[in-house]
């Protein structure tokens, strides 16, 4: 894969350049996936996210039928954002981790409660995926190349 912003290659047509990488690594680059999958993606409300993460979750579906295996990742990638992601505005005011100097902020637990119901929406979906069999089945299979 590129270091680019975007990667020059439609991994549709070529899934065999695609690289699982490290947690939600290329969620924002690999196409044509990016462009399916963000506009489903939302954590402002628990409704957002009801409505996203069941979404993403048909679209894995809908990969795994087509057997895509990328698609079926790259759902996962942004199940694993929304759960990470909203997990960390539940715990940090504003989302903010770090102060402007770097040094690491005390978590709050719970900062923002309907944060914390958003992250567990996705996590429940990020466990069925995770958990799915012709997933691990794939993942383990892409992983040995």
């Amino acid at each position: 894969m590129s270091d680019g912003p975007e990667y020059d290659v439609d991994f549709r047509e070529h899934p065999e350049e695609y690289e699982i990488g490290r947690g939600e690594e290329g969620a924002f680059k690999v196409q044509p996936y990016k462009d399916e999958l963000l506009p489903l993606w939302g954590i402002k409300t628990l409704e957002d996210a009801e409505e996203g993460a069941e979404a993403i979750y048909e679209r894995f579906r809908e990969y795994k039928a087509r057997e895509e295996f990328v698609g079926m990742d790259m759902a996962r990638k942004y199940l694993q954002m929304g759960w990470t992601r909203s997990l960390r505005y539940a715990k940090y005011p504003g989302g903010r981790k770090y102060d402007d100097d770097g040094t690491e902020r005390e978590p709050q637990q719970w900062y923002d409660e309907e944060k914390y119901r958003i992250s567990q929406v996705y996590r429940e979906y990020l466990d069925r995926v995770e958990s799915d069999p012709e997933y691990q089945r794939r993942r383990e299979a892409w992983e040995d190349g």
